[in-house]
C-alpha cells in the first residue's frame, strides 16, 4: 500500500523529508500543508548508519549528492564520506565531510588562463583555492544508549555556505504501546508545498505517539514551540517571495490527532495446493527480491482522521495578514487503491505495481471553498487555507528493469487545478538479505535535487 500515515504525521512538527540541503539528509515538512508524495519522506534510519553502509559499495566510500547552494558558484554536485565512525556497546560516534568540487575547478581554471606564464606565484595562488571554506561543510553525530531501549542523540553540522551551526538533540523513549520522542533543533530546517525553504531560529518537540498499526486505530499527541521568525533560504530553485507559512511563526502549540486506517483485499492468489517431496525438488525456487513485493494483488485502503490545535502563546501572531486562531480544528483523510502484478523473484518482467491514492488534507478548507461557491462569491479562500482545500492525486508507478532493479515515479497532482504539484524519479536496487531493504537513487525536478539512501521496511 501507498503510506497513508503521511495522513496523520503531516499535522506535526516532526516529520522528515530527505533532502540533501543538509549533511544530516533530512528536513521537516510544514504541517498543515498538503501531504508529501511517498518518495520524499525519508529513510527511518540515520544518516550516519546510511552511508556506513553505503560506502561499501562506491569507490573510497565517497557517495554523490545534487542540492543547489546559496552560492551558485559552488555548484549543486557533492561528494559525501563518512570519515570516522567509532562505536562502542552502548554508544557510537559519526563524522562526515562534504566537498563541493565545481567552484574549486573554476576558480583553478581562471586563475591558470589569465596567468601569463607559469610560476611560483601562480602556484600559490592556486593552492589557496583548496583552503576555500565555502568548499567543505562537516557533521558530527553521536548516539548514546540510556539503558536497554532509551537513547539520545545529538548531531552538529556546519555547512560552507552557510554561517554558524545546525544543531539537533532527540531523546527517543518507547513505552509499553506508545514511543515518546523529544526533539530539540537550532535552527530547524523546514520545506513547504512551494518548494522553497525555511529557517526556525529555535524549534522544541514533545510527542507521545501510539504504535503504528496495519490497521485500526491510532492517535498522537504533542507539544510544539519555536522561537524567532522563520526565515527563508534560498536554493537558488525554489519560488521565492512571500509570505512565512502560518504553523511556521513563533509560539507554543498544543496539538491532537486520531486516525482510523482499514485495508481490504479485491484479489489475492490462493495458496497453491501442498507438493510432493519430488514435485518440491524439481521446482525451482525463486526468492523474492524484497518480500513486501512477493505477492500479486489488487487492493484497496484508507485512512480518516480529525486534529485538534490549541495555540497556548503567540495567538496574535500575523500570519499571510490575518491573525492565527487560537483554537481550530479539521478532519483529513485518504483512499488508495494498488494493483500488483509479478511475485519480484525473477530477472525481468516480475513486477509492475500501481498505487493511487487521493488525499484530503483540510476537511475544513473545503467544506468554506463549497460554501463560497453556493453563494456565488469569488471562490477565492482566505489566504491561510491557499490550496488546501483541493485534493490531491498522488500516483506511484513501479516498474522492474532487471533482476532487483525497479524504476519508480512518484507524482503528485492538485485536482483543483489539473496540474502537477511534484514530481520524483528513483531507481530502487533491493537487497535480498536484508528482506526488505533498498538502496535507492531520486531526483527531483521541482527541487532539482537528488541523492542516494538506504530504506530498510519501506516503500
Amino acid at each position: 500500500m501507498a503510506n497513508l500515515n503521511s495522513a496523520i504525521d503531516s499535522g506535526f512538527w516532526d516529520q522528515n523529508v530527505s533532502s540533501p540541503q543538509t549533511l544530516e539528509g533530512t528536513v521537516r515538512s510544514v504541517p498543515g500543508e498538503p501531504f508529501p508524495v511517498d518518495g520524499a519522506r525519508a529513510s527511518r534510519s540515520h544518516r550516519i548508519q546510511q552511508l556506513s553502509l553505503l560506502r561499501e559499495g562506491f569507490p573510497l566510500g565517497i557517495i554523490p549528492a545534487f542540492a543547489p547552494a546559496s552560492d551558485k558558484r559552488l555548484g549543486s554536485f557533492s561528494l559525501n564520506s563518512l570519515l570516522l565512525s567509532p562505536s562502542s556497546n552502548n554508544w557510537w560516534l559519526g563524522l562526515v565531510g562534504q566537498f563541493k568540487p565545481r567552484k574549486l575547478f573554476s576558480d583553478i581554471k581562471a586563475d591558470i588562463s589569465n596567468a601569463e606564464e607559469w610560476d611560483l606565484q601562480v602556484v600559490k595562488d592556486t593552492a589557496k583555492h583548496f583552503v576555500d571554506k565555502s568548499l567543505y561543510s562537516i557533521g558530527l553525530w553521536t548516539q548514546i544508549a540510556l539503558g536497554t531501549s532509551s537513547s539520545l542523540l545529538f548531531s552538529t553540522e556546519r555547512l560552507g555556505d552557510k554561517k554558524g551551526l545546525r544543531n539537533k538533540l532527540m531523546l527517543v523513549h518507547p513505552l509499553e504501546e506508545h514511543d515518546l520522542t523529544v526533539e530539540a533543533a537550532w535552527p530547524d530546517l523546514f520545506l513547504d508545498n512551494k518548494g522553497r525553504f525555511w529557517d526556525v531560529p529555535e524549534s522544541l518537540n514533545v510527542d507521545v505517539s501510539s504504535l503504528v498499526p496495519e490497521s485500526g486505530l491510532r492517535y498522537r499527541f504533542g507539544l510544539h514551540k519555536s522561537r524567532g521568525n522563520p526565515q527563508s533560504v534560498s536554493a537558488g530553485v525554489a519560488e521565492t517571495g512571500g509570505d512565512a507559512p502560518t504553523s511556521l511563526m513563533p509560539g507554543l502549540c498544543a496539538k491532537a490527532a486520531v486516525s482510523y486506517k482499514a485495508n481490504r483485499d479485491l484479489w489475492r492468489p490462493e495458496e497453491k495446493e501442498v507438493k510432493t517431496e519430488e514435485e518440491e525438488e524439481d521446482a525451482p525456487v525463486f526468492l523474492p527480491y524484497d518480500v513486501r513485493l512477493q505477492e500479486p494483488h489488487a487492493a484497496i485502503s484508507g485512512i480518516v482522521g480529525s486534529s485538534l490545535a490549541a495555540w497556548i502563546t503567540g495567538r496574535g501572531m500575523l500570519a499571510n495578514g490575518k491573525k492565527r486562531s487560537p483554537i481550530s480544528a479539521d478532519v483529513f483523510g485518504s483512499a488508495c487503491y494498488t494493483f500488483q502484478k509479478g511475485r519480484f523473484s525473477k530477472l525481468y518482467g516480475d513486477l509492475t505495481r500501481v498505487d493511487a491514492r487521493v488525499d484530503l488534507p483540510s476537511g475544513s478548507a473545503l467544506a468554506k471553498k463549497i460554501f463560497h461557491a453556493f453563494r456565488r462569491s469569488s471562490g477565492s479562500s482566505n489566504n491561510s487555507d491557499g490550496t488546501l482545500w483541493s485534493p490531491r492525486l498522488n500516483l506511484i508507478f513501479q516498474q522492474q528493469v532487471a533482476g532487483p532493479i525497479v524504476f519508480k515515479v512518484d507524482s503528485q497532482f492538485q485536482v483543483g487545478a489539473a496540474r502537477m504539484e511534484d514530481l520524483i524519479c528513483s531507481l530502487n536496487y533491493s537487497l535480498r538479505l536484508l528482506e526488505s531493504g533498498k538502496i535507492v537513487a531520486w531526483y527531483s525536478p521541482k527541487r532539482k535535487e537528488g541523492m542516494i539512501e538506504l530504506r530498510v521496511f519501506e516503500f
